[in-house]
């Protein structure tokens, strides 16, 4: 409970100027957690410690807080400010220069979309350049198609980057970097093995080759560059203390040997360089000013500037941001991999993926990433992704836009029988006002068949309903009655149980529904029939009324985008 206090408390602050007002919390707590008032005495000194000490929190504190403990209560914040990301330091007349990072695995996913997104944000508020750097180092884990996958994914984010730089492209840098560290006795060319590397690093004590002349080294690394050596017989080391606290900043793996062609570059190249020589490398050469990434990458940082120090090299702003730990989303790109080989999946657009380009073929507007993210802001605690916030931007931005129209899922036809005909006009948009032929949806009812949703008819078999735009009824078992279409003394002896005011209103089709097929996150498909109108607007997100949104792929699929 303590927790859900504290973020009521960052919620007030958020509202007041950064101070919560006591009175005010002790009356959203109770007003929010009713069952609590008998606990009331026992909670007041709980709710006043826990003020003071939200109190003396940034706005972005109190942020990471709610969405960490009560992310329900950030969805109504957005009154307090269009949110803003804090400036950045030592922003020069030209701007920034910025990077984005990617792994050429597979496309980018949900989490990566934060990083693009945060540096894209910057570059848009300074200017200068933002460079899409793919480093392809790996090519044990490199997905070919990926390289424009990340490209096409990220204009659908609308990051629209400056430069495009591939690192496997630039390894004579590389190459020509280590030999300059070497030859300044701040790297080391090693065949000792690296399980006795590893244990005297852990142990702070060099190996033989660390203390060897960078003439002997060199030529260790001559030889490496030219493929003498096979995988896993040498390695190149850059020197930082090996009596640093923490062993993982103790000297690092700077390059190894590689025996896996490159989807590129094939087998041009043998010694491939690890990720912190390649990134302090390419962020000082391409004149980065400020990185923004995961403080997951903390250590990296500090390896990194090992190397920037030895070459007197001026270094970037460095920003670490919090781990944001997304929940119900299949993101890593091994398994999705797998999943496509053994048919699991689709592709990497398969609903149940947390790719960008599912979240695409699902109807997300991309705005309602960047809003989210932005929202989050950019602090250093850890937090967890809210897919119900995440809906919510995403509903603002698209429910007006979107079309209405119905549709029955797992379907129960019951028998009409009436003399007449009946017409209904029903909105195709929210805004539609009846008197707009062009956005309505006109239908005409005869004897035949009335379509429901079998949870419906379990649920109100023998009752009075009212279906949409269309008048009053009677579900009488098999059959479906017309009783009016507006409330009479007839009307009412049918409704004994429920107050008149109380009627449930359902959804319906009759003789103009489709056999549809709607695609679920979680694997799961709902079938039933489709308003066929709603063919009219394929590729676009409905509102499928009392259903959720759903994005019309086809004439026959769908895929649900949320609630």
């Amino acid at each position: 409970m303590r927790e859900k206090i504290r973020a009521i408390a960052c919620f007030n602050a958020l509202e007041h100027d950064g101070k919560a007002d006591f009175n005010s919390v002790v009356s959203k707590t109770i007003g929010l957690f009713p069952q609590e008032r008998k606990n009331l005495k026992s909670l007041i000194p709980v709710i006043r410690e826990v003020v003071d000490e939200v109190n003396s929190l940034t706005k972005d504190e109190m942020r990471n807080i709610i969405q960490r403990d009560f992310p329900e209560l950030l969805v109504t914040t957005q009154k307090e400010e269009e949110k803003k990301l804090p400036d950045l330091p030592d922003v020069g007349k030209d701007g920034v220069v910025m990077r984005l990072a990617p792994s050429p695995s597979g496309p980018l996913h949900i989490g990566h979309a934060r990083m693009s997104i945060l540096n894209d944000e910057y570059f848009r508020r300074y200017g200068g350049k933002l460079i899409l750097r793919i480093e392809d180092t790996n090519p044990a884990n490199i997905e070919p198609e990926a390289y424009q996958m990340i490209q096409d994914d990220l204009r659908w984010l609308d990051v629209n980057f400056t430069d495009l730089v591939i690192q496997s492209k630039r390894f004579n840098i590389y190459y020509d970097e280590m030999k300059k560290l070497i030859e300044i006795g701040k790297a080391y060319v090693a065949t000792t093995p690296t399980e006795e590397f590893k244990a005297k690093r852990q142990a702070g004590m060099p190996i033989r080759e660390r203390d060897e002349t960078p003439e002997e080294n060199l030529e260790r690394w001559e030889k490496m560059v030219v493929g003498e050596y096979e995988k896993g017989e040498v390695y190149a080391v850059v020197k930082t203390d090996l009596n640093h606290p923490n062993p993982a900043i103790r000297d690092f793996i700077a390059f190894r040997i590689v025996d896996a062609p490159h989807p590129l570059e094939g087998d041009r190249y043998k010694a491939y360089p690890m990720m912190n020589f390649s990134v302090a490398v390419d962020d000082h050469y391409l004149g980065l000013t400020h990185v923004i990434r995961g403080k997951d990458h903390t250590a990296n940082t500090e390896k990194q500037k090992y190397i920037f120090s030895y070459r007197n090299w001026k270094m970037p702003f460095y920003l670490h941001y919090g781990k944001v730990s997304i929940e119900h989303a299949i993101l890593k790109t091994s398994l999705i991999k797998k999943g496509i080989r053994n048919g699991e999946y689709s592709g990497w657009d398969d609903p149940k993926l947390g790719t960008l380009l599912a979240l695409k073929k699902r109807g997300f507007d991309p705005l309602a990433i960047r809003k989210y993210y932005i929202e989050s802001g950019i602090g250093s605690v850890d937090t967890t992704f809210s897919w119900e916030i995440f809906y919510s931007f995403n509903r603002k931005i698209i429910d007006g836009r979107s079309p209405r129209h119905f549709f029955i899922n797992d379907p129960v036809s019951l028998e009409f029988d009436f003399d007449g005909v009946l017409t209904a006009d029903i909105p195709l948009f929210p805004q539609a006002g009846k008197s707009d032929d062009q956005k309505m949806r006109h239908y005409e009812v005869r004897r035949g068949e009335i379509a429901l949703a079998s949870q419906d008819f379990q649920k109100y078999n023998g009752e009075l309903v009212r279906l949409k735009d269309l008048g009053y009824f009677k579900i009488d078992g098999e059959r479906i009655e017309y009783l009016g279409e507006s409330i009479n003394e007839d009307i009412q002896k049918w409704n004994p149980n429920r107050p008149i005011g109380k009627v449930p209103i359902i959804h319906w089709l009759s003789g103009n529904g489709i056999p549809f097929e709607i695609l679920k996150p979680d694997g799961s498909t709902d079938s039933g029939l489709l308003e066929k109108d709603a063919l009219n607007y394929m590729n676009t997100v409905h509102q499928l009324e009392r259903y959720g949104y759903v994005n019309i792929l086809n004439d026959k699929i769908g895929c649900f985008t949320h609630p």
